[in-house]
């Protein structure tokens, strides 16, 4: 293993340097300071693959090991490694969840939209996200969208940020391979693509009479998604080119939106 490695044994959590970790129930404060803590294998071994600025990793002496390769090929400053036990790790909310393997890192710096839109491949591919509260379904529709090949993702002033430790976790590192473009006014922002950047608004809305199955997907597209409870709102359906359903049975009125995506 790399001597360059910084590794500080961990008998306690109360090390100012694991102040991130000891707070992953105030989402709110870590998106103010710009990071967000990865947790789990695939999504820890993910960040790494990506470059992304890391300043810290939370390991049991067993993930180190099992790390040694991914580390020794980190490029970026090394961060430091903070090794525990489980017991200690388990003092941590959530542990069945993060496995005993955690990282803190930075949330990358956002390009301006317009350089964001205009370095897409044409025809292009987005997915643009209105009033979605729910990080979880976030981090899913995220997930979803790298899976289907799409090319950025506008995320709304009323959706949660896919960098949201759940998002992130849900998106399993997903997000780190994704563009995402956090905007101030989505119905302007949708207004713009339509007419600066030839793109067709595909509203997904439940009420409408036109399926999916029916709508012409081709060319620049941006398809947007609503919030788990109302929907899309007015202002930014009245921004749409086209409205489409997804056809249900059974007096089903309603998808969850990560499943709909």
């Amino acid at each position: 293993m790399s001597n360059q490695l910084k590794i500080e044994s961990v008998t306690t959590l109360d090390l100012p340097g694991l102040q991130p970790y000891r707070t992953l129930r105030r989402p709110v404060e870590h998106m103010r300071s710009g990071i967000f803590i990865a947790e789990g294998e695939k999504v820890v071994r993910r960040l790494l693959a990506s470059g992304l600025p890391i300043d810290s990793f939370l390991l049991t002496p067993e993930w180190l090991e099992s790390l040694t390769t991914e580390l020794d090929a980190y490029s970026t400053t090394m961060p430091t490694i903070f090794l525990a036990e489980r017991s200690i790790l388990e003092q941590i909310v959530g542990i069945t969840l993060h496995q005993g393997i955690m990282a803190q890192a930075r949330v990358p710096v956002e390009k301006p939209f317009d350089e964001v839109i205009g370095n897409l491949p044409s025809p292009h591919f987005i997915v643009a996200l209105d009033g979605l509260a729910n990080s979880e379904n976030v981090g899913a529709v995220v997930r979803n969208c790298a899976a289907f090949g799409v090319d950025a993702i506008i995320v709304g002033e009323t959706s949660s940020s896919p960098y949201l430790r759940r998002a992130v976790r849900n998106s399993m590192g997903t997000v780190f391979k994704m563009r995402v473009a956090h905007v101030q006014d989505l119905a302007l922002t949708l207004q713009s693509l339509h007419s600066s950047h030839e793109t067709r608004v595909i509203a997904a809305h439940a009420h409408e009479q036109v399926t999916i199955g029916e709508s012409k997907l081709a060319g620049n597209i941006c398809i947007v998604l609503g919030s788990e409870g109302d929907g899309l709102s007015e202002r930014v359906l009245d921004t749409s080119s086209d409205r489409v359903m997804i056809p249900m049975m059974n007096d089903t009125d309603s998808l969850n939106v990560a499943s709909a995506s």
